[in-house]
């Protein structure tokens, strides 16, 4: 079966920085795109940041400048570190992968979210 945890989640105060951790396990032949998503209080859930196998990254307008995605293909990890931080970045954010299985089948699997709370 196929997994990916999140990890990292926090309180931090505005302005300061948390780095997200995703790890993806459990028979994965290999790993194609991945991103982090969130879903903030009483809003649906919205794309923050993807990147290719490749390298190649995209970043939602909101958080361009200060939020940097990269990855570990070795690890098959994925990271977002997040700086200036914003209590509208408040959120449970959550790791995205599309995989490909040892059974060679393609899975696009979901974490279970880490809470992110920006606040003083």
């Amino acid at each position: 079966q196929v997994q990916v945890v999140e990890s990292g989640g926090g309180l931090v105060q505005p302005g300061g920085s948390l780095r997200l951790t995703c790890a993806a396990s459990g028979g994965i032949f290999n790993v194609y795109d991945m991103g982090w998503y969130r879903r903030a209080p009483g809003k649906q859930r919205e794309l923050v940041a993807r990147i290719t196998s490749g390298g190649s990254k995209n970043y939602a307008d909101s958080v361009k400048g200060r939020f940097t995605i990269s990855r570990d293909n070795a690890k098959m990890t994925l990271y977002l570190q997040m700086n200036s931080l914003k209590p509208e970045d408040t959120a449970v954010y959550y790791c995205n992968a599309d995989l490909l299985t040892f059974s060679r089948v393609r899975v696009n699997a979901w974490g279970q979210g880490t809470q992110v709370t920006v606040s003083s």
